[in-house]
C-alpha cells in the first residue's frame, strides 16, 4: 500500500474513536493559551479566539460522548457479538429452519443489518433468518482499515460461523450489499446454497457511467458527518463516528480509480458462480432514479444513458448458469425492499423452499 494510503487509513482509524474530539479540542485550547502568552495585542486577541474555538469544540466533544454513552445504555446489542480476527461483529438470528437454508440479509450502502429488520421479522416467522452488522455499523466494531468489499465478504462468513449458524446459506443483498454477498458466494461456494440479489450494484456503472455527483461526493459527506459527530455538531442521538469512517473507507471503491485498485478481488465476473441458484430482482425502469438522465446533452444521449443503466442492472445474470430475473411491482424503484417488503420476503421464501426441496430429495 502506498504511503499516502497508510496515512489516510491511520487517520480514519483515529477518527473512528469517539474520544478523539477531547484531545483535539484540548490541543486547540493549548495553542490558544500559548499564543496569549506571547504578548502583543493582536496575538493575544487571536489566542483568545483560538481558546474560545477550542472550548466550543471541547463542549461538543463532551456532548458527543454523553450521547454515545446514553445511546449505548438504552440499546444493548439484541444479538451476539462474535470475534472476527480481533474485532467483533454483531449477529442477530431468529426463527427455526423450515428444512431449507438459513437466510442471511445484507442491506445496501454500508448500513447496519437493522435496516432490514422488517424483512427479517417477516421471514423469521417462516424460517431461520439472520441479520449481520457490517464492521463499523450497528453494534459491530469498526475493524482495521481500509475497509473493502473483499475483506468484508470473508468477515461476513466468519461471523456467521462464529455465531454458530450453519450453512449452506441463502444470501440476500440489496445494492452495495448485493455486491458483498455475491463476492462471498464466489469465495466460498461450499457455504452458499443460493443468492437473491436485490438490484445489486453493477460496477460497470461506477467505471463507465456519466459522472454522478451524488456518488462522487459520498465519501466526503461521510467524513464531514463523522467530524460533526465527533464534536457534537448534530441533532438527535449520538451517532458513532466509526460508522461514517467505515463507510467512507469502503466507498473508495465506488470510483473509477478505486474500482481499478480492487476490481480483481471485488467484481464477480461472468461464470464466477458456476451453477449456483441466483435470483436477480430489479425494477423494470428508472423509477426514483431519473436524475441520472440529467447528465444527458440531448434526447439521444438520454436514451443511451437509460439503456446503459437498465442493461447494467442485469449483468449478474451472466455470473451463474442457474440465474433468473424477476421484476419488482410497477412503480417501485431502487428502494423497493422498503417499498414492498412483502414482495421481497415472498421472493426469498419461494427460493428458500425450492432449495429446501432439492436438499430433501
Amino acid at each position: 500500500m502506498r504511503q499516502d494510503g497508510r496515512v489516510a487509513n491511520a487517520l480514519l482509524s483515529l477518527l473512528s474513536r469517539d474520544w478523539l474530539g477531547l484531545p483535539v479540542a484540548l490541543l486547540v485550547v493549548g495553542v490558544g493559551v500559548g499564543l496569549m502568552a506571547l504578548g502583543g495585542a493582536w496575538v493575544v486577541t487571536l489566542g483568545g479566539v483560538v481558546v474560545a474555538v477550542g472550548a466550543a469544540l471541547l463542549a461538543g466533544a463532551v456532548r458527543h460522548l454523553v450521547l454515545v454513552a446514553r445511546e449505548a445504555g438504552a440499546h444493548a446489542p439484541p444479538g451476539r457479538l462474535v470475534d472476527v480476527g480481533g474485532h467483533r461483529m454483531h449477529v442477530l438470528a431468529a426463527g427455526e429452519s423450515a428444512g431449507g437454508p438459513t437466510v442471511v440479509w445484507m442491506p445496501g450502502g454500508h448500513a447496519p443489518g437493522d435496516e432490514f429488520r422488517q424483512l427479517h421479522t417477516l421471514l423469521g416467522a417462516r424460517t431461520r433468518s439472520v441479520l449481520v452488522d457490517r464492521p463499523g455499523s450497528g453494534w459491530s466494531d469498526a475493524g482495521p482499515f481500509p475497509r473493502t468489499t473483499a475483506v468484508e465478504a470473508e468477515e461476513l462468513l466468519a461471523a456467521l460461523e462464529g455465531a454458530g449458524e450453519r450453512g449452506p446459506f441463502l444470501l440476500v443483498g440489496h445494492s452495495f450489499g448485493g455486491l458483498l454477498v455475491a463476492n462471498a458466494a464466489r469465495r466460498r461456494p461450499d457455504l452458499v446454497a443460493g443468492l437473491v440479489l436485490l438490484d445489486p450494484t453493477p460496477l460497470e456503472v461506477i467505471a463507465f457511467a456519466p459522472r454522478n455527483a451524488l456518488v462522487a461526493g459520498t465519501r466526503r459527506r461521510q467524513l464531514l458527518t463523522a467530524v460533526r459527530h465527533l464534536f457534537g455538531a448534530h441533532r438527535g442521538s449520538g451517532g458513532r463516528t466509526r460508522a461514517d469512517c467505515a463507510a467512507a473507507s469502503i466507498f473508495a471503491e465506488l470510483s473509477p480509480a478505486g474500482l481499478a485498485r480492487v476490481g480483481w478481488e471485488t467484481v464477480v465476473y461472468d461464470g464466477d458462480l458456476g451453477d449456483l441458484p441466483l435470483l436477480l430482482v430489479t425494477p423494470r425502469d428508472l423509477t426514483g432514479g431519473e436524475t441520472v438522465l440529467d447528465a444527458a446533452r440531448d434526447a439521444a444521449e438520454a436514451e443511451r444513458i437509460r439503456r446503459f443503466y437498465l442493461r447494467a442492472r442485469t449483468r449478474y445474470l451472466a455470473a451463474s448458469t442457474a440465474a433468473r430475473l424477476i421484476h419488482t411491482p410497477e412503480g417501485t424503484g431502487h428502494d423497493f425492499p422498503r417499498e414492498v417488503p412483502e414482495f421481497v420476503v415472498g421472493a426469498v421464501w419461494d427460493l428458500a423452499r425450492e432449495l429446501g426441496a432439492v436438499v430433501r430429495r
